[in-house]
Formats: C-alpha cells, sequence, structure tokens
C-alpha cells in the first residue's frame, strides 16, 4: 500500500487550505489513460466509486484503481519551492 512521508503530509495538507473542499477531501491520484504509464495528481472533496483510500494523520489520498497498482509498494514524498508550489515524487519502498 502506498505510504506519505511527513513532508508529503504536509504539502497535500497546505495545499487543502483555503480551498472550498469538505473536511474530509483529499488528494486523488488516478492513472492517465492516454499515457500509461503516467498519473495526474488532483484535489478533490472524496474518493471515486472503487478508490482505495490511503489516510495519514488528517490527510487523506484517493487512489483510482490502477493508480493503486502502480503506487501500490511506494512512498509519496514532497518538496515545496520556495514559491510554496509542491512538487511530488514516487520511490520505492525498502
Amino acid at each position: 500500500m502506498l505510504t506519505l512521508t511527513d513532508d508529503a503530509v504536509q504539502a497535500i495538507r497546505d495545499l487543502l487550505v483555503g480551498e472550498d473542499l469538505p473536511q474530509n477531501a483529499g488528494m486523488r491520484i488516478a492513472a492517465v489513460e492516454s499515457d500509461p504509464g503516467s498519473l495526474e495528481l488532483s484535489l478533490t472533496s472524496g474518493p471515486q466509486a472503487g478508490d482505495e483510500v490511503v489516510t495519514r494523520e488528517d490527510v487523506r489520498v484517493f487512489l483510482s484503481p490502477e493508480a493503486a497498482r502502480i503506487v501500490g509498494d511506494k512512498t509519496l514524498d514532497a518538496d515545496v519551492s520556495a514559491q510554496g508550489r509542491p512538487s511530488f515524487r514516487l520511490t520505492r519502498q525498502v
């Protein structure tokens, strides 16, 4: 199952602040059908039917079924630029 680092949790939390989303909103990771192996990240009010939900502290990540297969053995990490923009990366769990 996908794991989240402390930095990823904080970056997602920061993205959700100020957005007009319900309290149980989160970040959704979905496979891009037109580009196999590519993933798309978006903020959403909740999971779609069939999504796997990963929760850490007060942060929720929703994984489409295809994305769950791609990232199931990985860790999501984040860095935040000087401008405050996060960049996410996946690494293989050891």
